[in-house]
């Protein structure tokens, strides 16, 4: 009886934790979406027409003289799975008000798909924000939305780019592309018409920056001052830009909020898992090479249905961890194919070529995944360590305190600092939202400058996401000099009511809670 009881308790308590992970997933799906500042669509207005590559688009201007530019197609993908070409150009003037179609969204975290036709393997649009129409040669920040590789989009929410630019002077841009299996089902097995199929979704956000590079100027910004930046998965795509040399050159600073796992951002998936996947998924549907072109035709809800259970089982064949909670799994994102990503972000001795001139700004936050039930509950050791790390922090926080996310951070910047190529600045966001803590996401509407809260800190972080944009360091008025960090000397910023500049601060802690974790 004792077993079963034990058991029972066992499997309540991962039912709880599923439970948890699924609500913090649905309220970051409803914040992000939803719960931005409120704007309001207006009619075109013809003192915002631009003349882009393929055809002139007409925006609106906000109440607060924001020109703002909402589905601005940068490239088509007309099949799945398919390389996306260049858009068609158009006569006349294409209106821009209206946001733009999303890719179908995907499974995360072990959940469900979305069954439904909720999106479009055509989702190769942006949205912009200007100040201004002129030769302003602004820095011009392109955001990737988080969501892992699989959910999100760029319209709307916190992310919205109206504040942010009005207050910092900057172009923002935020950026849609394919998600999930419709960017990274690997079928370069099935012909040279699915080449880079692997890493589809990758190669619509470089699609972007080559738009961007061609036609920012014409909206007020500098297309040699591009920096991106991304939250969650939005940073691990950011860590795969810094891989890919097909990226390179084509932006010039990268920031990664809270942007990686163990298996998504410090490394990817393997070409024999990525392969394994695919053939799973093909066996699911009835698809052999012989009828592969009915891959184009099959229903979404058959599709992601396929993949989900592909993810589950090859994440089991492989012994890949899932990133929150026991047992086996995977994400889909980026493959290391040897050529599109000729390695992971992190390899054997630094950090991947194609980023060496890349200066990197990068952190996470102090609770992170505490809202979704990952809590301990902490030795004395454990208290003290975590006092004399985070002195201005309650006691109660060492029973949250991340690790799954700080872990990878560490070594992400430690390897990019070995490179020794560009700077690399570190950041811990410790801003209590009440009881959520700094949860996953909660320095978002900060960076955007769209948080209703008044308490100083849309201005400061704002600041130092902009100004990293603008030279490279980052900085705000009242924070101490930033010191690049390295392995001698691990720089770190406490961004906060109070913050300050701390060296190796929490080094002693992490080797406490995970002895075994090498960075």
């Amino acid at each position: 009886m004792k077993k079963i009881a034990k058991r029972v308790l066992i499997v309540l308590g991962i039912i709880v934790l599923i439970l948890g992970i699924a609500a913090a997933a649905l309220f970051f799906y409803f914040r992000n979406r939803f719960m931005g500042p409120t704007v309001e669509i207006k009619d075109p207005d013809s003192a915002a027409i631009v003349t882009t590559t393929y055809g002139d688009v007409r925006g609106y201007i906000s109440d607060n003289g924001i020109y703002t530019y909402h589905g601005i197609p940068y490239a088509k993908a007309e099949e799945r799975f398919v390389a996306a070409t260049e858009p068609d150009s158009w006569d006349g003037v294409l209106d821009t008000t209206e946001w733009g179609p999303i890719s179908p969204q995907g499974a995360i975290l072990g959940g469900s798909a979305n069954e439904e036709d909720n999106g479009d393997n055509n989702c190769q649009n942006l949205n912009l924000w200007t100040p201004a129409l002129d030769d302003g040669k602004r820095p011009v920040m392109v955001w990737l939305h988080g969501g892992g590789f699989s959910s999100g989009s760029a319209n709307g929410g916190n992310t919205d780019g109206t504040n942010l630019a009005l207050n910092q002077d900057v172009v923002v841009i935020g950026v849609n592309h394919r998600l999930n299996v419709y960017g990274y089902l690997d079928l370069t097995e099935y012909g040279e018409k699915y080449e880079h199929s692997d890493n589809a979704g990758l190669t619509d956000i470089v699609a972007s920056l080559d738009w961007i590079k061609e036609n920012v100027a014409a909206f007020g910004g500098d297309p040699e001052n591009i920096t991106v930046f991304g939250q969650s998965g939005g940073g691990a795509k950011v860590l795969s830009l810094m891989t890919s040399p097909y990226a390179e050159g084509k932006f010039q600073k990268g920031i990664v909020q809270s942007g990686a796992t163990e298996t998504l951002g410090v490394t990817f998936a393997t070409k024999e898992q990525s392969l394994a996947i695919t053939d799973k998924i093909l066996t699911k549907l009835g698809i052999t090479e012989a009828n592969i072109e009915d891959i184009q035709t099959v229903s979404n809800a058959d599709l992601q249905n396929a993949a989900t259970e592909a993810l589950a089982e090859t994440g089991a064949e492989f012994e890949v961890p899932l990133a929150i909670g026991d047992g086996y799994g995977m994400e889909w994102g980026p493959v290391i194919d040897g050529d599109y990503m000729p390695s992971a972000p992190i390899t054997e001795d630094g950090f991947a070529d194609a980023g060496f001139d890349v200066p990197l700004l990068i952190g996470s936050n102090i609770d992170e995944w505490a809202m979704a039930g990952l809590r301990r509950d902490a030795t004395d050791e454990e208290k003290a360590l975590f006092a004399k790390a985070y002195p201005n922090e309650p006691e109660s926080g060492a029973n949250t305190v991340d690790t799954l996310i700080r872990l990878p951070m560490l070594k992400i910047m430690s390897h990019k600092a070995d490179q020794g190529g560009a700077n690399v600045y570190a950041y811990m966001f410790t801003h209590q939202e009440g009881a959520m803590g700094a949860f996953h996401g909660a320095e978002i509407s900060y960076a955007f400058y769209n948080s209703s809260e008044k308490n100083g800190m849309n201005e400061l972080i704002s600041s130092v996401w902009t100004n990293f944009a603008r030279n490279g360091v980052p900085s705000a008025d009242g924070l101490e000099n930033w010191e690049p960090y390295s392995r001698e000397n691990p720089a770190t910023m406490i961004l906060d009511d109070k913050s300050y500049l701390t060296v190796g601060h929490d080094e002693e802690l992490m080797h406490s809670l995970a002895p075994d974790y090498e960075w």
